[in-house]
């Protein structure tokens, strides 16, 4: 296959104004997940944002960016007219999203993902990490995979909650935002209108789901710090500062 890595990054954050543009050692962090998604060799990587100030951050560094409208409704939307702009002849025939504000993501979990797709039957392919924090079992805001074992690391996905799930003994699996996508998946995926569970679940994936797709899920080692709040950015701050 010939992948894309697409990074949809838009100032309008309310929580964290300017967030892909905040500093994180000495680097905006949008430049820092754009570094990993050149470390994970799963393909060229650009940047899909609605701001130029965003676009030149990339652009100085040597990289690709393209603006896109600021209208769009999710980040499959943005990475999608990302896509068209780019690539209108269909040269790239798989495309990774992966969110701008996971700045400390491992390069092998990218490349996990779109590993899935070696398997033709799957459409979509995402990476977890099992829950170790018992307060995350019960959060609603940790994301849980409900999956089938196809493997020892490798799962199909057959609903995704924000409820603590499956029910009895046994892992629970915490979803990590990171998708690739065959290209005709994402040109069906973003076509699609919003399914009931999506909006009952607020989980755009169930879309997916509903409508037959495909989606297999890698199991990596840990959950990489989102960036979404103050406290996030300065606990992101803390452990790139561990590293140096």
């Amino acid at each position: 296959m010939n992948p894309l890595v697409i990074i949809p990054a838009r100032m309008a954050a309310t929580r964290l104004p300017r967030k892909p543009l905040a500093d994180l050692g000495g680097k905006p962090m949008i430049l820092r997940v754009w570094e990993a998604a050149l470390a994970a060799g799963a393909g060229s990587a650009l940047v899909a944002t609605d701001t130029p100030e965003i676009a030149s951050v990339i652009e100085a560094a040597g990289g690709r960016a393209v603006l896109t409208s600021p209208d769009h409704p999710s980040g499959s939307d943005r990475i999608f007219e990302a896509l068209r702009r780019v690539d209108p002849h269909g040269h790239h025939d798989a495309i990774i999203n992966l969110q701008g504000d996971y700045p400390l993501i491992e390069p092998g979990d990218i490349a996990a993902a779109g590993a899935l797709l070696a398997d033709p039957a799957v459409d979509i392919g995402t990476i977890a990490a099992e829950i170790t924090d018992e307060g995350e079992r019960v959060d609603p805001n940790v994301v849980k995979i409900v999956a089938s074992p196809l493997g020892e690391r490798h799962f199909r996905a057959l609903y995704f909650t924000r409820a603590t799930a499956p029910h009895g003994d046994g892992p629970l699996y915490h979803h990590i935002g990171i998708y690739a996508y065959r290209r005709n998946a994402l040109e069906r995926f973003v076509q699609l209108p919003p399914s009931a569970l999506e909006k009952r679940e607020r989980l755009e994936q169930l879309r997916a789901l509903e409508a037959g797709m495909r989606i297999d899920v890698a199991l990596v080692d840990s959950v990489p710090v989102g960036v979404d709040t103050p406290a996030d950015l300065e606990l992101a701050r803390r452990l790139i500062g561990a590293r140096a």
